[in-house]
């Protein structure tokens, strides 16, 4: 693939977590958390976007909701476990970004508010449409996501570099 080849990323909140016993890392989705994430991957396989990689927090809420989702995509993407995306800033998420290879086009990271949101925020140097107006009005909530597109290279990605073109939540 050619870096001028525009690159999309649709960075994804996990679904609704159960307050339960557990550990905040070990939390599972609640019902609605469920039933959400099949909406989103629903949602997701609209876009038309075939993805070539997820990468998916460790913790349990964030994978349940993507193997519901992708459950839904016609194409499963190469996905990666990766812990770093736990608790993450918005910067590390941007680090962890720079890594991906040259050859993915288009990425899902599945995460954490306020990371998640904060580098939707950060990203986004233009708008298109309202995607701007409803991401904020939301708030970004769970099984919420956002799509962006850049142009260049993963290593060249950095702050107000990207378009963000839509934004997706459970109730709209």
């Amino acid at each position: 693939m050619s870096v001028a080849e525009p690159r999309r990323i649709v960075i994804f909140r996990h679904a609704k977590a159960d307050w339960s016993q557990e550990t905040d890392h070990e939390r599972p989705l609640a019902e609605r958390g469920r039933l959400d994430a099949a909406a989103a991957g629903r949602r997701l396989a609209e876009t038309g976007i075939s993805f070539d990689l997820a990468l998916c927090s460790t913790a349990v809420r964030t994978r349940e909701t993507w193997k519901l989702a992708v459950h839904e995509l016609p194409h499963r993407p190469r996905t990666v476990y990766e812990e770093r995306i736990y608790e993450a800033s918005p910067g590390e998420l941007i680090t962890l970004l720079n890594e991906t290879p040259e050859d993915v086009r288009d990425l899902v990271l599945i995460g954490h508010n306020p990371g998640v949101h904060g580098l939707a925020d950060i990203l986004a140097g233009s708008v298109e449409g309202d995607a701007g107006s409803r991401m904020n009005r939301h708030g970004f909530p769970a099984a919420s996501f956002a799509v962006l597109t850049f142009d260049g290279s993963w290593k060249s990605l950095e702050p107000a570099g990207g378009t963000l073109v839509d934004f997706w939540a459970p109730f709209e």
